[in-house]
C-alpha cells in the first residue's frame, strides 16, 4: 500500500469512527465519541492534508450533529449544544490537530522517548481543547444562567478526566496499532520469505 492509499485508508476509517460515535448509530452499544482523538490522530497521520482534511472532518461533525438533532425533531439552532459557543469546536479540534501534528514532525519510529513526547502532545492538546470547547460553552452559551469563576473551574475539573480518559483510550489503541504496523508487520513478512 503506498503511502496516499495508506492516508486515505486512515482518513476514511477515522472518519467512520467519528462519526459512528458521534451519532451514537448503535445506540446503547455506540461507543464513547471519538471526535478529540481522531482530530489528534489525524494531525499525525495526515500531514500535508490539514488544507482540506480538517475542513473535511469540521463538516463531517456538524453534519453528523445536524443530523442527529434534526433527526429528534429538534430546530438545529435552538438545541442546548448549538450556541455560539459551539464554534469554538472548531479552534477546539484545531488544538488537537496542532498536537498530532507537533508529534509527528518529531516522530522518529517507535521507540520509548517517543511515548513520552506522545503523552506531553496529547495532554497539552486535551486541556487546550477542552478549555476552548468547555469553557466557550460555560461562559458563552445560555445554559449556564449565572457563571462564576469558581463554577467555571468545578466544571471544566469535574469533565477534563473523562474527556482525557475517553481520548486517551483511543490514541492508545491507535498508538498500538502504529507499534505493530512498525514493528510485528516487517517481522512477519520476513518470516514469510523463504531462501532460495
Amino acid at each position: 500500500m503506498n503511502a496516499t492509499t495508506s492516508r486515505l485508508f486512515i482518513l476514511f476509517v477515522l472518519a467512520l469512527l467519528m462519526a459512528a460515535s458521534r451519532a451514537h448509530v448503535f445506540d446503547h452499544f455506540s461507543p464513547p465519541d471519538a471526535s478529540w482523538a481522531v482530530f489528534f490522530i489525524a494531525g499525525f497521520h495526515l500531514r500535508g492534508w490539514g488544507r482540506w482534511a480538517f475542513p473535511a472532518l469540521m463538516a463531517l461533525a456538524v453534519g453528523v450533529d445536524w443530523w442527529v438533532i434534526t433527526g429528534q425533531g429538534i430546530d438545529f439552532w435552538n438545541h442546548y449544544c448549538v450556541s455560539a459557543a459551539y464554534w469554538f469546536l472548531v479552534p477546539a479540534y484545531a488544538a488537537m490537530w496542532a498536537g498530532g501534528a507537533w508529534l509527528r514532525r518529531r516522530y522518529a519510529g517507535a521507540r520509548w522517548d517517543a511515548l513520552g513526547r506522545l503523552a506531553f502532545a496529547f495532554v497539552l492538546s486535551v486541556l487546550a481543547c477542552h478549555l476552548l470547547a468547555q469553557g466557550s460553552f460555560y461562559w458563552l452559551s445560555d445554559s449556564v444562567t449565572d457563571p462564576t469563576l469558581a463554577g467555571w473551574w468545578k466544571n471544566y475539573t469535574d469533565w477534563l478526566a473523562p474527556y482525557l480518559v475517553t481520548a486517551g483510550t483511543y490514541v492508545a489503541i491507535a498508538a498500538g496499532l502504529q507499534v505493530a504496523a512498525e514493528r510485528i508487520a516487517p517481522m512477519v513478512g520476513r518470516g514469510g520469505r523463504t531462501a532460495h
